[in-house]
C-alpha cells in the first residue's frame, strides 16, 4: 500500500498556491493524498510568519498535528516561518521531523533532517500544480516584494520581487482548468518591473488581458494604491469582474510616510469615485494597520472620515505587530494595545454598518453566480475564502454560473434562488 500525506496550509492565499505546488510534487513522488493525519505517513505544515498571532497559529498548529499523527509518520514544517526562522525553529520543535524553507524537497524517509539548507532547491514559484477542485484558482504572477512598508519583514525573507514568465502563468491557467483566476502577489501592479526589457512597463495590464481571453473570471488581489493607473481600473473592469482589492493600510498623509507608504485619503478617494464613475456597481476591499507607531487622534479621525465617506464594500481592520528587523520598531511613541483595541472596536463597528447597508441593498436584485460547492456560490462581489457568499438551492450545478434573485440578507452572505426560467451556464 503506498504511503499517503497530508497538508495543512496557513495563512495568504499565496500560501495556498504554495501548497498546491507541494502537492503536486507529492502526487508525482507516488504518494497518495488525505483529508486524515492519523493516516498520512507525511504530514506537512505550511506556516505563515505575518504578524505574532499567525505565527502562534503556526506553532499551535503544528502540536496539534504531532498529537494526531502516527509515531512511524514525518511533520514537515515548511512555509514562511521555516524560511524566517529555520535554524530557531529547529531548536525550539523537536517535535518537527524537517525544517523545509522555499523550495526545498521534503523528504519522505524516515531519517530526521532538521535543517535542510545545504540540500538542492527547486523553483517553487514555477512547479507544475494538480487541477483544482473547485471551479476557482489563486495563480501566484511574481514572489517577493521590492517596497520597504515600515511594518513589513516580508522582503527579508520572501526576497526581491520576481515576476514570472508570462507563457508559464498563462500555461498554469491552462493546468487549473477553472472558470475563475485570483491573481495574487506580494506586490501584484508591479508584476514585470522586476523584468522591464523582457515584459515591458505595465505588464500588469497585458497580463489581466491574457488571463481574462482564457477564463470566465479574473479577479486581482492586493493591489498597491500608487500602481492603480486609469490604463489597469480600465482593464480590470474589461474583465466583467469589478472588484478592487486596494491595500491602503491608512489613509492619513503623515501617518503613511511613517509607514513608508504612499498616499492619502483624498488621492484614495478619487480613485475610488472615479472607478465607480465608470461602474456604479463596482466593489471596494482594503485593510487598514490600526496603533502603528506615532498613530494620533487626528489620524485616528481621518481613518474614521474615509471609511465613512468610501462606503467600501468589505473591509479589515489589524492592530500593529511589531516584527524583528522593521523600520516600526525604531520609531518612537508606541501605541497602548488598549488604545488600540479601542480604535479597532470604532472602526470595526461602523464598517460592520457599512457592509451591512451594502448588501442589504441588494435585496430583489438578479445577480450572476458561480457555484463553487453545492448549495455555495459567489458574485463578482466576493473574493473567495475572504468576503461572503451567496447560500444558493443545493441543486444548482457546481461549476457553473447561474442568475438568481436575492430574497434574504443573513449577516455578510446573501440568500438567493435561481430566476425562474433559466438555465446553467
Amino acid at each position: 500500500m503506498g504511503q499517503k500525506f497530508y497538508i495543512e496550509t496557513l495563512g495568504c492565499p499565496k500560501n495556498q498556491v504554495d501548497s498546491e505546488k507541494i502537492i503536486g510534487t507529492l502526487l508525482a513522488d507516488g504518494l497518495a493524498a488525505t483529508d486524515d493525519p492519523s493516516k498520512a505517513d507525511v504530514v506537512v505544515v505550511n506556516t505563515c510568519a505575518f504578524i505574532d498571532e499567525a505565527r502562534k497559529e503556526s506553532i499551535d498548529t503544528l502540536l496539534t498535528l504531532d498529537d494526531q499523527r502516527k509515531r512511524s509518520s514525518r511533520l514537515v514544517v515548511t512555509g514562511c516561518m521555516a524560511e524566517r526562522y529555520g535554524d530557531e525553529l529547529a531548536e525550539a520543535l523537536p517535535e518537527a521531523d524537517q525544517i523545509a524553507g522555499f523550495g526545498v524537497p521534503i523528504q519522505i524517509g524516515r531519517k530526521p533532517i532538521k535543517v535542510t539548507g545545504e540540500v538542492p532547491k527547486f523553483d517553487l514559484l514555477n512547479l507544475p500544480r494538480p487541477k483544482s477542485s473547485a471551479p476557482w484558482a489563486y495563480i501566484k504572477i511574481a514572489e517577493g516584494c521590492d517596497r520597504s512598508c515600515g511594518f513589513c519583514a516580508i522582503p527579508s525573507f520572501r526576497g526581491p520581487q520576481v515576476s514570472r514568465d508570462v507563457s508559464a502563468i498563462l500555461s498554469e491557467v491552462e493546468q487549473v482548468d477553472v472558470r475563475e483566476i485570483v491573481l495574487v502577489a506580494q506586490d501584484l501592479a508591479s508584476y514585470g518591473k522586476d523584468r522591464p526589457d523582457e515584459l515591458g512597463a505595465g505588464s500588469i495590464v497585458q497580463l489581466v488581458r491574457d488571463v481574462s481571453s482564457m477564463v470566465d473570471w479574473v479577479r486581482l488581489l492586493y493591489l498597491y494604491p500608487s500602481d492603480l493607473s486609469d490604463e489597469l481600473i480600465d482593464a480590470i473592469l474589461a474583465t466583467g469582474v469589478p472588484y478592487f482589492d486596494l491595500s491602503l493600510q491608512h489613509v492619513s498623509k503623515e501617518h503613511l510616510r511613517r509607514m513608508r507608504r504612499w498616499g492619502d485619503k483624498d488621492r484614495f478617494l478619487e480613485r475610488i469615485a472615479r472607478i465607480r464613475s465608470i461602474e456604479p456597481n463596482a466593489t471596494f476591499r482594503s485593510n487598514f494597520i490600526v496603533g502603528y507607531p506615532g498613530e494620533t487622534e487626528e489620524d485616528h479621525d481621518q481613518l474614521l472620515d474615509f471609511v465613512r465617506e468610501a462606503q467600501l464594500d468589505w473591509c479589515g481592520f489589524f492592530s500593529f505587530s511589531p516584527e524583528d528587523g522593521t523600520h516600526a520598531l525604531t520609531l518612537p511613541n508606541h501605541v497602548e494595545q488598549s488604545l488600540m483595541n479601542e480604535r479597532l472596536s470604532e472602526l470595526r463597528e461602523m464598517q460592520d454598518n457599512i457592509t451591512a447597508e451594502r448588501r442589504d441593498a441588494l435585496l430583489g436584485e438578479t445577480i450572476q453566480v458561480l457555484v463553487d460547492e453545492p448549495g455555495i456560490a459567489r458574485s463578482f462581489r466576493e473574493a473567495p475564502e475572504i468576503d461572503g457568499v451567496v447560500q444558493v438551492p443545493e441543486t444548482l450545478e457546481v461549476g457553473r454560473f447561474h442568475s438568481v434573485v436575492v430574497e434574504q440578507v443573513f449577516g455578510p452572505d446573501l440568500i438567493a434562488v435561481p430566476v425562474a426560467g433559466t438555465h446553467a451556464g
